[in-house]
């Protein structure tokens, strides 16, 4: 398939915010598409490359390259070029990316070109998501669009039941089975702004600890144990303490759902910098897990003895679980019958982050487990942090926000009355918003450079994060999880900012 075709129907998708229009418009491309190109196509739509980041900054990028008159380029031939920019390492490795960028784009069309810059900087933003790929491929194929559904929460990859339904037809979707030993997508939870909210919703349903760990599927065939994480890795080898645990279990043949954990000697939770370093190590794992040892906390179970328990109401499946899995090693959870028990909802909660756990999740009980998806029948609730912060430079938006000032850097106040930076957001911005901080942070400029301007330390901002974390990259040794912006705040001056002291003190556990 020619780049062109992929490149004009990105730009399409994005220019319709009606769904079936877009499903229309991918059912089109799935048709075009020969199965080799399936791997490629599906994760360009989506804005994800393959190989992943591949080091590439706006400098080099951003050096402009006259367009090719006409369109050549194969999405395998694109495919392959990145690859081999992927692999680029060493003395001259900043030159050599520059010539093989300079090489792609030069035989690239305009509007190729587009496309990939945004492909290459993570700007593209066409809504072609999973979920309407999904229904795309089934419009393509004649297939059902549930039972494509099932099989890619099966397969755990869109673009392995995308290659058998182009090459084999709807026929294919019947070998994608829950199998042990293959894992699958776990399932979802929504946000929900309280307790109240969630069990009014739910009714009769689980109110369980949420854990700050990382989220496992464990599978146990015999003597035989592995062990993925929510992207589907094997980090059996990295976790002995977990096969360990799994072969005391009482079932030979299951799946599990849960997560990892690392506690400190009171028994609360240490960070989850602390608890990811650690599943995230892979050389001298012994002196890691005697160093930071983790316990494995699970939920819910998938299979047992080759029965598949995914269409199960979560009560009879979390039956099967406390039959496998002793007591200590299950989240805490209270069970309530709806609203009229909601002050028993509420003191879970609040005992829940006593002992340090970032909220709750409240389960319906009639719930089957929909795998892959994030399912209204889970809902997380947990206290939002804020912050109020100083914005201290901002860098220009790529794709649609081009030509608007998105990424915020973002500062607060230190002891001497200056300001330390925090990290980075561009999350959390209206169309409007964007518009109006590019005009005000213009104003506020002190340097304008390539990338962006720098400003005055003059316009407060209220960020919502989810936590801290240990960084060497940022003065204050610490930056934010998953920050976004809830409003900007004029009404409040610089002086009013809160302080790194003051955002320390409040997450003793990641203090440098």
């Amino acid at each position: 398939m020619l780049l062109t075709r992929l490149a004009q129907v990105s730009q399409d998708v994005a220019a319709t915010s009606a769904r079936s229009r877009k499903i229309a418009l991918l059912a089109e491309l799935f048709r075009d598409a020969e199965a080799d190109d399936v791997p490629i196509v599906i994760p360009y739509l989506a804005g994800r490359l393959p190989q992943g980041r591949l080091g590439i900054g706006w400098k080099v990028l951003s050096r402009p390259v006259a367009p090719a008159v006409e369109a050549t380029l194969t999405v395998a031939e694109v495919d392959a070029r990145l690859t081999e920019l992927g692999k680029v390492s060493g003395a001259g490795s900043q030159a050599e990316r520059t010539r093989l960028v300079g090489e792609l784009m030069g035989a690239a069309t305009e509007n190729e070109q587009r496309f990939l810059f945004g492909l290459i900087t993570g700007e593209v933003r066409q809504g072609a998501l999973d979920a309407v790929a999904v229904e795309g491929l089934a419009q393509a194929t004649g297939a059902p669009p549930a039972d494509v559904r099932r099989a890619v929460m099966l397969a755990g990859s869109l673009q392995t039941v995308a290659e058998a339904l182009l090459a084999e037809g709807p026929a294919a979707l019947a070998r994608f089975r829950l199998t042990v030993g293959r894992p699958v997508l776990p399932m979802l939870a929504h946000s929900a702004s309280s307790v109240a909210e969630a069990v009014d919703k739910l009714a009769a349903c689980a109110v369980e600890e949420k854990l700050d760990g990382i989220r496992v599927q464990l599978h146990r065939d015999g003597d035989t144990v592995r062990v993925y994480t929510r992207t589907l890795d094997d980090i059996t080898d990295r976790l002995p303490e977990l096969t360990a645990t799994a072969r005391e279990l009482r079932g030979e043949r299951f799946i599990l759902d849960g997560e990892v954990i690392a506690f400190d000697a009171a028994g609360r939770p240490r960070s989850f910098q602390e608890t990811a370093g650690r599943v995230g190590s892979r050389v001298d794992v012994a002196t890691a897990a005697k160093e930071v040892p983790v316990s494995p906390v699970f939920f819910d179970v998938l299979s047992v003895d080759d029965h598949d328990l995914l269409d199960l109401p979560f009560t009879e499946r979390h039956a099967e679980l406390a039959r496998l899995v002793p007591e200590p090693m299950r989240v805490r959870r209270t069970l309530v019958s709806g609203p009229e028990d909601l002050a028993q909802a509420e003191d879970f909660l609040a005992e829940t982050l006593n002992r340090g756990h970032e909220g709750v999740v409240v389960k319906a009980l009639d719930a089957p487990y929909s795998a892959g998806r994030r399912g209204a029948s889970w809902l997380k609730v947990k206290p939002v942090h804020t912050l109020d912060l100083v914005v201290l430079a901002a860098e220009w938006g790529h794709g649609r926000r081009t030509g608007k000032l998105s990424n915020l850097h973002l500062g607060a106040r230190t002891a001497d009355g200056g300001f330390a930076m925090l990290g980075k957001t561009f999350k959390g911005m209206t169309d409007t918003m964007l518009t109006w901080q590019t005009e005000r942070l213009q104003e506020l400029a002190v340097e304008t450079k390539g990338w962006g301007v720098t400003v005055r330390p003059e316009l407060v901002v209220e960020i919502a994060y989810d936590g801290l974390q240990r960084s060497t990259r940022y003065p204050a040794g610490v930056t934010l999880r998953f920050a976004r912006v809830v409003r900007y705040r004029e009404d409040k001056r610089p002086e009013e900012a809160d302080t790194v002291e003051t955002l320390l003190a409040a997450h003793p556990e990641v203090r440098p």
